[in-house]
């Protein structure tokens, strides 16, 4: 007979559900807990970039979702397709209803190709790229590009890893220079952001890094349309009139109706708009923009003191990356103890921490670490790495990415041990 009834429901089993349950078991061994997560594969989506330059086999990125959950944790297979906080309640899609005492829910986000015109067609036609969705594929169409226009973007809908769609244009351009075609290639990379990176000092390590290229960088610019047929996509240039007279157009681009610019492509690499799930965008738990509206310190639920946020999913004003997660499980495992107890959920330690691997060409990298206030925040541990600037390109940072931080997921982050 199936339980229908948690004291600790936890929904998604991505990097923030896992480590929960597994600290949660390490610290306290009765309780009674459960998983809602519907996929059978779980990958470590960090080293997508590295496979979409080669330079990672996507097999390492995969593990069975079965030999991550952690033992005493049920795993109800399933999908969440509603919410009801008065009845402490989540609906499932094919085995009914739950009811929990306390809920931490880290569902991730999903795609929404819609919300770029000709998106889904373009992918399915093969026309277009995405690490997000199948790094290989990149891989096969840099090793196929000869020349010719190499764009690079991003949605204006908040991402997994803001930086993942800089880093694919990097590594390319890396590719390209050792294939010898960097001088018959322009790459821009046109985003909507305002900045290349919110942290000064990174900033100004990226710029050289494109300048070295020979980027040519359009803030302020939004995809909107792509025509597959043609091999177009098209933008949005939001660009402060004071800034738009002392710059040339992209190259080959031609303005169209309604203020769009229209931009030939060979290559096109983008990562695709991202969005809550709808049981949480529809749900009373989201803000207005339908994130989950969390404490930003906490991670405790603003109107409902049993219910917990983690992840991409939640409202918090940071980068949503792993390394985010590994910050917040610990608020968020300590909260619950505390309320189990009887006590206030007073821990509000997580300061917005967050951090970006910038891969910026095959055997370097910078390591962005951030807070709320997008203050750079280095780990004091990079000093054993013999690393004192990791605001600055290095090799041994590269070492971290490709070797050390994959070990550090699978043997302490999915395992609940602290790092």
């Amino acid at each position: 007979m199936m339980k229908t009834h948690y004291q600790i429901l936890i929904v998604g089993g991505g990097t923030a559900g896992i480590m929960t349950a597994a600290k949660l078991r390490r610290m306290k061994k009765g309780l009674q807990l459960a998983i809602i997560e519907p996929s059978e594969t779980h990958y470590y989506q960090p080293a997508f970039t590295l496979v979409g330059a080669g330079a990672y086999k996507m097999e390492k990125t995969k593990r069975q979702e079965a030999t991550l959950i952690p033992k005493g944790v049920d795993w109800i297979k399933d999908k969440v397709n509603g919410l009801s906080a008065e009845k402490n309640l989540v609906s499932t899609k094919n085995s009914g209803n739950f009811s929990y005492d306390y809920l931490v829910l880290a569902p991730g986000l999903i795609y929404d190709m819609s919300l770029i015109e000709g998106l889904s067609e373009a992918l399915d036609k093969g026309v277009v790229c995405s690490n997000y969705i199948d790094p290989e594929y990149t891989w096969k169409l840099l090793q196929k590009f000869k020349g010719g226009n190499a764009i690079f973007t991003q949605p204006a809908t908040p991402i997994k890893c803001g930086g993942a769609p800089q880093k694919a244009m990097y590594l390319a351009a890396d590719h390209f220079k050792k294939q010898g075609i960097l001088d018959k290639t322009n790459i821009v990379f046109a985003t909507p952001g305002t900045v290349i990176f919110g942290v000064k000092t990174i900033a100004d390590t990226l710029t050289k890094v494109i300048n070295r290229y020979g980027v040519d960088l359009r803030l302020y610019h939004t995809p909107v349309k792509i025509d597959p047929e043609r091999k177009r996509v098209y933008f949005k240039d939001n660009t402060p009139d004071a800034s738009k007279t002392s710059l040339s157009p992209i190259i080959d681009s031609a303005a169209r109706d309604g203020g769009l610019i229209e931009v030939p492509f060979d290559f096109l690499h983008l990562a695709p708009p991202q969005v809550p799930p709808p049981f949480i965008r529809e749900s009373k738990l989201s803000n207005e923009d339908g994130w989950l509206d969390v404490d930003i310190n906490s991670l405790q639920h603003k109107k409902h003191p049993n219910i917990f946020g983690l992840g991409d999913a939640t409202g918090v004003p940071t980068a949503k990356t792993g390394a985010a997660i590994r910050k917040q499980v610990p608020v968020v495992v300590d909260n619950i103890l505390s309320l189990i107890k009887g006590k206030e959920a007073n821990n509000k330690s997580y300061m917005g921490y967050s951090s970006c691997p910038l891969v910026t060409g095959y055997g370097k990298m910078t390591l962005a670490e951030f807070n709320y206030k997008n203050e750079f925040t280095p780990d004091p541990m990079l000093k054993y790495m013999l690393i004192n600037d990791s605001d600055k390109e290095h090799w041994r940072l590269w070492i971290l990415k490709k070797y050390m931080l994959p070990y550090m997921y699978w043997n302490k982050m999915m395992k609940g041990k602290d790092i």
